[in-house]
């Protein structure tokens, strides 16, 4: 049976004046026709942006559910991402056209570096590559995944700025120094896995406290924090009715005590994936 919808996303307007909705689906690590599924289900529940990524090795199934789903191509804002070998100005338009073909669409709304892999060095080249793509109309959106600030910086030497750095974030894994830096540069923030990773942050009872006080998941009042601080977020679920659940964030606001609270459960992990020596 399938779920009523519910109302879309807000939206966030890039540097460039494209507006990007601000909950996605993520597809990690969907594949094949569990991530068509997904894709169909959500944009049937209201999504209009889904995230994907050569590495997942799914936009074939992600293009599979967009065109099952019926939805207005124009519609939906479609985010990819490349791997490190294609890091070069030439090399990227090669990543794009691999895109494009796996997806089965004419255009990507936002094309991502993955990661910055600096021991390759070649970051910088890949990024001019994305201008030359942006000029071109194959994508309509540019930006990087896991930056750090000192990968961001050589970009800004030379006058580049992305629109969007997707990052790991959430209330137990703040980046106060990109988050800054990303206001003062008008790029978007956005959080992938931004519910955590292996659900120990959704039973935190500082959470939980708010979720019950709200009648909500903890879920979505982490992805109403998310949507509070002005960040996008990518949440996974191949579940159609956690899917609506993760959309589902208007009808209540959290006061500034609770976001307060969930600001400062910030702590160390050890096991936080390191741009400076993981990337692929």
């Amino acid at each position: 049976m399938s779920l009523s919808p519910v109302p879309p996303s807000p939206t966030v307007t890039l540097a460039n004046g494209v507006e990007m909705p601000q909950i996605a689906l993520g597809t990690w690590p969907m594949k094949g026709q569990e991530a068509a599924r997904a894709v169909a289900s959500a944009l049937e529940i209201g999504y209009r942006h889904i995230d994907t990524a050569e590495a997942y090795e799914n936009e074939d199934g992600v293009g599979e559910g967009l065109r099952a789903s019926g939805v207005p191509r124009e519609q939906v804002f479609v985010t990819t991402k490349f791997q490190r070998q294609w890091h070069g100005r030439e090399s990227v338009r090669t990543a794009c056209e691999g895109n494009l073909r796996r997806l089965g669409l004419d255009y990507i709304d936002l094309l991502l570096i993955h990661w910055p892999n600096p021991q390759q060095g070649r970051f910088v080249e890949a990024f001019e590559g994305l201008l030359a793509l942006l000029e071109a109309g194959q994508v309509r959106a540019v930006g990087v995944s896991n930056f750090k600030v000192h990968h961001l910086a050589p970009l800004f030497e030379r006058g580049l700025v992305p629109h969007v750095n997707q990052i790991q974030l959430d209330p137990y894994h703040r980046r106060p120094d990109l988050e800054a830096l990303h206001r003062e540069r008008g790029i978007v923030t956005e959080a992938w896995s931004p519910l955590g990773r292996a659900g120990a942050m959704l039973a935190d009872p500082a959470i939980t406290a708010i979720a019950a006080r709200h009648g909500r998941t903890p879920g979505q009042v982490v992805l109403r924090w998310q949507l509070q601080h002005g960040f996008a977020a990518a949440p996974k679920s191949a579940d159609p009715q956690r899917q609506r659940e993760n959309l589902d964030l208007s009808g209540f606001t959290l006061d500034v005590a609770e976001m307060a609270v969930l600001d400062g459960l910030d702590r160390p992990d050890a096991e936080m994936l390191d741009a400076d020596v993981f990337g692929h």
